[in-house]
């Protein structure tokens, strides 16, 4: 990502949220979208793809709070006034250094400095060659509703920029490329933009490598990276919700010399199960119950996911649709704990009756013949 992306790219506007946005809204947002834009979802669709790119990016800087941090203050200080062309002065910067260095109005604790990160060069100043981060790789995984409420080590194949092993990442077939004559190896190059700064961009004619194939690799031509394939195993921590997005620190691709890798993303999809839902960190079931049991109260054994199951003591007169809790016994909370097990009472009606089952119920519904369970109903009704 150049400067200049980097100052002017919106990427509050990209993922649709407000400035003051938490980060659970703006994971919400961008799960929301790269569902929306996934290039599984959108194939040959190649601007759904430059969509997803542009999500991603955005994600990645504004999901992290130290790089949110340096983007909001990079923004607030072109935006706001911190850098303030002067009349006549051709574009020049006008500011109180004061101010700048010292934390005051417009200025930032810490220095310069640690605002850009090294976005900017005073003028004259030379930049010297660095080792390059790989870039961040964006994967998916499918998890069963057990898998992601226990957790799971699953097989990951992923493919990413490598350094060529044709030429051993060099980018020339003899192994000899030569230093870029446009910025003298460094792989960027500086533009004026008065005031005595200067912005940094890497070098276009060597893509920011520093160097040139004078004989291109056949197969990378001449980038000295290739597509990669791996099959790594990814452990998935337990708890895990559909949709959320799981940062790997240094399993994306590989740097360039001697530069760190790059992250992986992984973001995972849920399947469902035929007796657990989820809301929040905690499992619900819906358990059925004979009337008997619901106007008489008693014990009801009730399953749980992958322990043994626990009973359920239903009062006398319980209703139909009455939810009780089992502590312990939801999903796993980042903390270690786990959430609790709602469990719904359904009042099940037999759609077949024995002749004693029947006698039996005739005769309950002779002994509450006086009963009117539905005269509050329509008093209630008429009044209102």
């Amino acid at each position: 990502m150049s400067t200049k992306d980097f100052i002017e790219k919106d990427y509050y506007k990209v993922l649709g949220v407000p400035k003051d946005a938490t980060e659970a809204e703006i994971k919400k947002a961008y799960r929301k979208l790269a569902r929306e834009y996934h290039p599984d979802a959108n194939k040959g669709n190649a601007r759904a793809e430059e969509r997803f790119k542009e999500i991603s990016e955005a994600a990645d800087v504004l999901g992290d709070p130290k790089k949110r941090k340096e983007y909001d203050e990079a923004r607030a200080l072109f935006g706001n006034g911190g850098f303030r062309p002067g009349p006549g002065a051709g574009g020049s910067f006008n500011f109180d250094l004061s101010d700048l260095f010292s934390g005051g109005q417009g200025g930032f604790a810490g220095g310069l400095g640690d605002v850009f990160g090294g976005l900017f060069n005073r003028g004259g100043a030379g930049t010297r060659t660095q080792p390059r981060r790989g870039q961040d790789v964006e994967s998916e995984v499918t998890l069963s509703f057990t898998e992601a409420i226990e957790g799971a080590t699953v097989p990951l194949r992923m493919s990413s920029q490598a350094p060529c092993k044709a030429c051993s990442g060099t980018g020339d077939r003899n192994g000899t490329p030569r230093v870029c004559p446009t910025c003298v190896g460094t792989g960027q190059v500086t533009r004026g933009s008065g005031g005595g700064f200067s912005l940094t961009d890497p070098c276009p004619d060597c893509k920011g490598r520093g160097l040139i194939a004078e004989n291109p690799c056949e197969v990378c031509k001449g980038s000295g990276r290739a597509k990669s394939s791996r099959t790594m195993q990814v452990r998935i921590p337990a708890g895990v919700r559909d949709g959320q997005r799981i940062r790997l620190r240094g399993k994306g691709a590989p740097g360039e010399r001697g530069g760190p890798a790059g992250d992986l993303y992984v973001v995972v999809h849920v399947g469902e199960h035929p007796v657990f839902g989820r809301k929040g960190d905690n499992l619900t079931v819906t358990v059925p119950v004979t009337f008997a049991e619901a106007a008489l109260g008693g014990e009801v054994r009730v399953p749980t996911l992958g322990g043994p199951p626990v009973t359920l003591k239903l009062p006398p007169g319980t209703p139909n649709g009455r939810t009780m809790r089992a502590r312990g016994k939801g999903a796993v909370r980042k903390d270690g704990t786990r959430g609790d097990l709602l469990i719904t009472v359904e009042v099940s009606v037999p759609k077949d009756l024995s002749g004693k089952a029947r006698d039996a119920l005739e005769a309950y519904r002779e002994a509450t013949a006086g009963e009117d369970p539905r005269a509050e109903l329509f008093k209630a009704a008429k009044g209102a």
